[in-house]
């Protein structure tokens, strides 16, 4: 069966906009795996484009860092080392900690009420690893979203694109979703009592424990 034009399918977004997001779809599901050679001439056929928009959306996933581009050899999704998992880790630690005071400081009571939604969402999810892989990340986004700052959602957002590439995420290790459940009810917790110094140090200690996990 042949795979219909994206072109077809557009919204007002340009084209190389609605490549870029189905390539980011295939790289978080491992359709195209960390290291590969993207083969451009397959993907245009497949995609019934031509190599223009292909070559821009590639750009676009550089610029997050899922695609590492080779000169004369091409694109290659993005083979992420144990020092960058490291790094990740550190800068979103620092990152989501500084939210967290924010919110257990600022938010209001309905903000609080979305969160604990998503947690209670996460205790019900915790033996289905792709529902609660999901969950928990609605849960750090709507943090950072109630924390606001822009510019710190943002570079979550990239951060958070490469740690995907991770073949050993945290969440993937044996016990580890019910020891990131106990720390998300701690820091719950936290958040609605107001406490913004403990839901600091709470939520760098749970990407600490991450880091851990996805580094034994």
């Amino acid at each position: 069966m042949n795979t219909p034009a994206l072109d077809t399918a557009l919204a007002p977004r340009a084209l190389y906009q609605d490549v870029a997001e189905r390539l980011r779809e295939q790289i978080f599901n491992r359709e195209l795996e960390p290291g590969s050679w993207i083969d451009e001439q397959k993907l245009t056929a497949e995609l019934g484009i031509s190599r223009t928009p292909l070559r821009e959306a590639l750009k676009v996933l550089a610029v997050e860092g899922l695609v590492t581009m080779k000169v004369r050899r091409g694109a290659y999704v993005t083979e992420v080392s144990t020092d960058d998992v490291r790094q990740v880790y550190h800068l979103l630690a620092l990152l989501e900690s500084d939210a967290a005071g924010d919110v257990a400081r600022n938010a209001s009571p309905e903000e609080l009420a979305q969160l604990r939604s998503l947690h209670n969402r996460l205790e019900l999810e915790v033996h289905q690893r792709e529902f609660f892989f999901a969950t928990n990340e609605a849960f750090h986004i709507q943090l950072l979203s109630i924390a606001g700052n822009r510019w710190r959602q943002q570079i979550v957002a990239d951060l958070r694109k490469v740690m995907k590439l991770n073949r050993h995420h945290s969440l993937f290790k044996q016990g580890r979703p019910e020891e990131s459940l106990n720390e998300h009810r701690a820091l719950m917790d936290a958040l609605e009592r107001r406490d913004g110094a403990l839901a600091t140090r709470l939520m760098r200690a749970h990407f600490d424990n991450g880091l851990a996990a996805a580094a034994g």
